[in-house]
């Protein structure tokens, strides 16, 4: 089906050009949500007729939509989760968690904004894109973590893939080899059997 689109839609085209889209596609989303208007001739002469309207509404929309990124941009969100030991979580992160979090934060967006590729199922900071205008994008950084102390800990670049008591006890073995393979005991050692040798 072709469509005249009545505004910017993401790897489609930009407003008032007429594209060829699966019927499903144009009936379920670009028809149904206003975004475009069948490429008939009657409505080639509408679109003309309202092209005006429609570029100022779309840069008044552009002007306020680039106030609310500068607001977005760069924030830092934190969801907590519990995760196994190796860091992967029980269940996921998804749009919907992260357009939660972001409320909580006072910030008001909708599902469809969030472009999240795939859901989130391991501890970490990751960046998210966030499109309050089909012109105007920003990002947030996510940051999953299993406690808040963990979410500073990953903001400061450290590395939780494996617990603090591991790298403790890793920490304490290196140690205790470096004890057992310090260069000057070896001498003693060499030194000892010695007196032996002159008693036979």
């Amino acid at each position: 089906m072709e469509v005249i689109l009545l505004e910017r839609v993401a790897k489609l085209g930009q407003m008032g050009e007429v594209v060829r889209v699966k019927d499903g596609f144009a009936r379920n989303f670009l028809l149904k949500r206003g975004k475009a208007l069948r490429a008939t001739e009657a409505n080639r002469a509408k679109y003309d007729g309202m092209k005006a309207e429609l570029e100022a509404n779309n840069i008044k929309a552009k002007g306020e939509a680039a106030k609310v990124a500068e607001k977005i941009d760069g924030r830092d969100i934190v969801i907590i989760r519990q995760a196994s030991e190796s860091g992967q979580l029980f269940g996921s992160v998804t749009v919907r968690d992260i357009v939660a979090a972001l409320a909580t934060d006072g910030v008001t967006v909708s599902r469809p904004q969030v472009w999240l590729d795939s859901p989130i199922k391991v501890i970490g900071a990751q960046k998210v894109t966030i499109a309050v205008h089909p012109e105007v994008e920003t990002s947030v950084t996510v940051t999953v973590a299993r406690s808040a102390e963990e979410a500073e800990r990953i903001k400061r670049g450290e590395d939780i893939s494996t617990r603090q008591e591991d790298q403790d006890a890793a920490a304490e073995a290196l140690a205790a080899a470096g004890e057992f393979f310090d260069p000057e005991a070896q001498h003693d050692e060499e030194a000892a059997p010695a007196p032996a040798a002159e008693e036979k």
